[in-house]
């Protein structure tokens, strides 16, 4: 007994229900999308109009201005993208962070011949703070990051390193890899490191620590004490603060510039 075939009707009939599927898929696929872009703008317009209402919050108050920051960065708006427009105009943040990023870079060449281009983010935060005087508008480490953050978008060299709990500011392009950083986080405890502390801890070869370290020196990132008991210890100026002792002032760090 032969079996039927599927008829040549019944075969047009599945195509046709597959492409009104499609269709419909198509279609419920626009409306959510245009739903979404609906209630993106909804949500851009509410905050347009939180940001106006808070302006002077966000302008003075430091914990605010992260809160606010994060609720553009869920819907992929950047207040710092542009000097023009709203968000400048608005709540003056360009401007804010421009002003910053010149502070730390006037600091940060302020305190080259000291540290070799490193140092660390509560360092700047509190140079930065006694720059600018106690009756300017305050200032937070993450307002210090995203400022930062701008200027390594212009390509001056400026990266961001994490150590430990918190960050080393690299003010000069000097090429850091993966090696350089876990030596510079292993020296976060005394400020300096040797080769037979790396090699105990990194359970590397002699040679590898030795081009390590002879890479920030080099760089003027270390400093090498030859004096030092048992064996030469190589300092990192931006991990220890006896250096930073002496206060460096708005006009000491204009000087320092070239």
């Amino acid at each position: 007994m032969h079996r039927r075939g599927v008829g040549a009707g019944a075969i047009a009939k599945k195509k046709l229900a597959e492409a009104k599927y499609k269709e419909r898929g198509t279609v419920l696929a626009e409306d959510q999308l245009a739903q979404m872009s609906k209630q993106l703008d909804m949500f851009k317009t509410n905050l347009e109009e939180f940001a106006s209402k808070h302006k002077q919050e966000i302008r003075k108050n430091p914990e605010f201005r992260v809160q606010f920051q994060d609720m553009c960065a869920t819907i992929g708006v950047d207040p710092l993208a542009s000097g023009k427009g709203f968000w400048s105009e608005m709540l003056g943040v360009g401007d804010f962070y421009y002003e910053l990023g010149v502070q730390i870079i006037e600091v940060c060449l302020a305190l080259k011949h000291r540290n070799g281009g490193l140092i660390t983010l509560e360092e700047l935060h509190q140079q930065v703070l006694k720059g600018r005087g106690k009756f300017a508008q305050d200032v937070s480490q993450d307002d210090l990051i995203r400022a930062i953050k701008k200027l390594k978008a212009l390509g001056t060299g400026f990266c961001i390193i994490p150590v430990g709990g918190t960050y080393l500011i690299q003010s000069v392009p000097a090429e850091l890899n993966m090696d350089h950083t876990v030596v510079l986080q292993l020296a976060e405890k005394n400020g300096y490191v040797t080769v037979s502390e790396i090699k105990a801890s990194l359970k590397w070869e002699t040679e590898r620590a030795r081009q390590v370290l002879e890479h920030l020196l080099k760089e003027g990132l270390a400093w090498l004490d030859l004096q030092a008991p048992g064996e030469a210890h190589y300092w990192l100026p931006a991990l220890f603060t006896d250096l930073y002792s002496q206060e460096i002032t708005a006009e000491e760090a204009r000087e320092a510039l070239p």
